[in-house]
């Protein structure tokens, strides 16, 4: 484990301040959210009030099985990352960071695609799954045709990390595929939807999550589900073998409640054989990628770095 950007840790715990400072002037996130707020979080950035901005670089597409992809390709393709978005399971979409997803492509040299998963809860566990598997197949089985290699890698961002590890352990487990994406990328996922100690004992901070909004996503997407069943592997994969799995790197802030799940995963991982780089990011907290900070711009480097040399 390394703790990175402690050069930046005033800047980075000012943000803090300043976003739970203007916490109630945002829709509160730890009940269910009416058809109209739903409507205006799907609307806008996620962490923010604007609608994300399109760029013409991006290909709306639809795969196999009617899943639907959003795709950027360089002029120059060394590799393939099929990116899942975050957003609770209920926010977000292949479309909501396309500047973002622009820059890797050119910077990795990576054909972008984006899956527009399903969202819970009209579309609870297991569609967002199913969608993120189907589109990983249809990448096993085309890539190479569709945009000129097989090296394939995957990740995603909070709840786009936890699909992005399930979908690993489905291809493994009900598809006999191992070794086809050579590396994973997890930006502050959750792993344990039965809580860790780290998301129990958070509380009430008005940062982007904190422990009462945790239980509330959790429960719209695995709706009816207890603890315990929330602890299936295919739930919550930090219960799961972990064995056959690619090389990975997994980042989290450290003001993050999502923070035990990336150390507990990482570990785990780790003693499954496969090697591991956990960077934990001073002062950040969860979903900081989401916004103007120097961190961001130093882990949008990082992220590019790791993902233009993995698998090669």
């Amino acid at each position: 484990m390394t703790i990175t950007d402690e050069d930046c840790l005033a800047e980075t715990l000012a943000f803090n301040e300043e976003f739970e400072a203007r916490a109630v002037d945002r829709p509160a996130r730890d009940r269910a959210p009416d058809a109209a707020v739903l409507a205006a979080l799907r609307r806008n950035r996620l962490g923010g009030e604007a609608p994300p901005v399109r760029l013409p670089h991006g290909r709306d597409r639809v795969i196999a099985g009617g899943v639907r992809v959003r795709t950027f390709v360089p002029d120059r393709v060394d590799g393939v990352y099929l990116h899942v978005h975050g957003g609770g399971w209920a926010f977000g979409s292949a479309d909501g960071q396309d500047e973002r997803l622009w820059r890797l492509a050119g910077r990795a040299r990576l054909a972008v695609v984006s899956v527009d998963y399903r969202l819970a809860p009209e579309h609870p566990f297991p569609a967002g799954p199913d969608d993120c598997e189907a589109a990983a197949r249809w990448l096993v089985e085309h890539a190479v045709t569709e945009f000129g290699t097989g090296r394939l890698l995957i990740g995603g961002e909070s709840a786009g990390a936890h699909l992005a590890v399930v979908t690993l352990l489905r291809l493994r487990d009900r598809h006999g595929i191992t070794g086809a994406f050579r590396a994973a990328h997890l930006l502050f996922g959750p792993y344990d939807l039965s809580m860790t100690p780290s998301q129990r004992s958070f509380g009430s901070r008005r940062l982007l999550s904190n422990t009462d909004t945790l239980r509330r996503t959790y429960e719209l997407f695995t709706p009816g589900m207890g603890a315990e069943q929330r602890r299936a592997p295919d739930v919550s994969p930090l219960f799961a073998d972990l064995t056959g799995l690619p090389p990975a790197r997994m980042v989290v802030g450290t003001e993050d409640p999502l923070r035990d799940d990336s150390l507990f995963l990482a570990a785990r991982w780790r003693a499954a054989g496969a090697p591991v780089r956990l960077d934990v990011v001073a002062g950040a907290m969860h979903g900081f990628t989401l916004f103007p900070l120097t961190v961001t711009a130093r882990e949008e480097r990082r992220q590019g770095d790791f993902l233009s040399a993995a698998g090669r």
